[in-house]
């Protein structure tokens, strides 16, 4: 995993970013945008996602590991809520498809960088040698 020289690096943070952004487009308009008792909530789990990847690289050390278990826990609201929205006509089948496919990625990336913390980066040799024990060719 590359050294961020600084949060706007993160991939994770930039798709959480983007989530955001697509979330206030989606409440912003349409039935959802009058419900304020499912659209705030949606738009505060959102945001929980991106602040909490940036609350915990700025604060770094155990901080980041910890921020990111919350955003990840974030990024399940999301989804909650997206199902919900659906469920109640407010959003699309195929809209409902794209943000769950974005939150479950976001998700999927905060997963794969909390364990890359929790366990530090493999060395080189166990990355080069992933198929497992001695399975070369003829052995």
């Amino acid at each position: 995993m590359g050294q961020a020289k600084q949060l706007e690096d993160l991939e994770v943070w930039q798709a959480a970013k983007a989530l955001v952004v697509e979330v206030y487009r989606q409440t912003k308009e349409g039935p959802l945008a009058k419900d304020y008792g499912l659209s705030d909530p949606l738009q505060r789990a959102a945001v929980d996602v991106m602040g909490n990847i940036a609350a915990g690289y700025e604060q770094g050390g155990r901080g980041l590991a910890e921020h990111l278990h919350t955003a990840k826990g974030a990024a399940g609201r999301v989804r909650s809520l997206v199902h919900v929205a659906k469920d109640l006509g407010y959003v699309s089948d195929q809209r409902r498809a794209e943000l769950l496919e974005q939150t479950t990625t976001i998700a999927r990336q905060l997963g794969g960088f909390i364990r890359y913390l929790e366990q530090g980066p493999k060395p080189a040799s166990d990355q080069a040698g992933a198929r497992g024990p001695d399975r070369r060719p003829g052995g």
